[in-house]
């Protein structure tokens, strides 16, 4: 995996930046759900934005999970990711693709829709934090940048692009989140608003190769410092004893119709896609240890 995920800090120490390259994860998870154009853009846009949350949000074992619940043709998108930059997700409808704006670009905003964006952190607490905000542009990168201010009260720049091939491959996936520090100065907001919008389209700039690192330097200056590198992926901590303990909880009328019935049972991970195959005796192995 090429993935990864940087954090840099300009020179006045007023404004910190994380930029990720995520083409490989994307891939993953476009390969793992079957996704068409609209929905690969929807759903990476959403795994890149939750990993960029994780990387300026979260420690230790931390965890948070990004909800995008609209009302357009792509349903729902879960995205979950942890303190150690992993993410997995899916997208309730994988099979959507929609004609092209008049500028060539995927209809993400129609895809989308109008609804929720939630983000509920998981810190170790006894009650997960959930924080939810209209979603104000269905673009997505906006969406973050509003709930990054409403909920975070942090003033951020957010941006994050998918290129899908026309055989539905990624060729391209990436962003930035910029945060402004409780020191900076309104001309310096500006002078990073004007290089933000002076930026190439970001899908062009990952496709013709743009690092991470560059991106920072575009957007911070030359001068700007790189505090970290860390590596990024798709990666589900789905098992089959993680799926045994699910069937464990179900009633056992339902179990014994599996085993009479069925002869044994089958389930499927929907952030990942991982199928688990359970024969009769494992399921009667799971029934008795119920009566136990």
């Amino acid at each position: 995996m090429s993935d990864y995920l940087i954090k840099a800090i300009d020179k006045t120490k007023n404004l910190r930046l994380l930029a990720i390259s995520a083409k490989d994860l994307v891939g993953e998870a476009q390969k793992r759900h079957d996704t068409w154009s609209a929905s690969s853009a929807v759903l990476g846009r959403t795994l890149i934005g939750g990993l960029l949350l994780a990387g300026a949000l979260l420690k230790d074992q931390d965890e948070l999970t990004v909800r995008l619940l609209g009302n357009g043709p792509v349903g729902a998108t879960v995205v979950t990711s942890t303190a150690d930059l992993k993410v997995k997700g899916y997208i309730q409808n994988p099979h959507i693709a929609l004609p092209p704006k008049k500028d060539g670009h995927i209809d993400v905003a129609k895809a989308v829709g109008q609804g929720w964006l939630e983000v509920t952190k998981d810190q170790g607490l006894k009650q997960p934090y959930t924080g939810q905000v209209p979603i104000v542009s269905s673009e997505i990168a906006e969406d973050f940048t509003y709930y990054l201010a409403k909920s975070e009260q942090i003033p951020s720049a957010v941006g994050l692009s998918v290129f899908v091939q026309p055989n539905n491959a990624i060729g391209a996936a990436g962003g930035f989140m910029l945060q402004a520090l409780p020191g900076a100065s309104d001309e310096l907001l500006k002078q990073v608003e004007d290089r933000i919008k002076g930026l190439p389209n970001l899908s062009t700039m990952f496709l013709d190769g743009e690092t991470p690192e560059a991106l920072a330097k575009k957007i911070l200056g030359d001068d700007c410092k790189i505090l970290a590198k860390e590596d990024v992926a798709f990666e589900c901590d789905c098992s089959k004893d993680k799926y045994a303990k699910i069937l464990a909880t179900l009633k056992p009328t339902e179990l014994k119709e599996m085993i009479e019935k069925d002869h044994g049972a089958e389930l499927t991970c929907r952030f990942c896609g991982n199928k688990y195959d359970y024969s009769e005796d494992e399921l009667k192995k799971i029934l008795s240890e119920q009566k136990n």
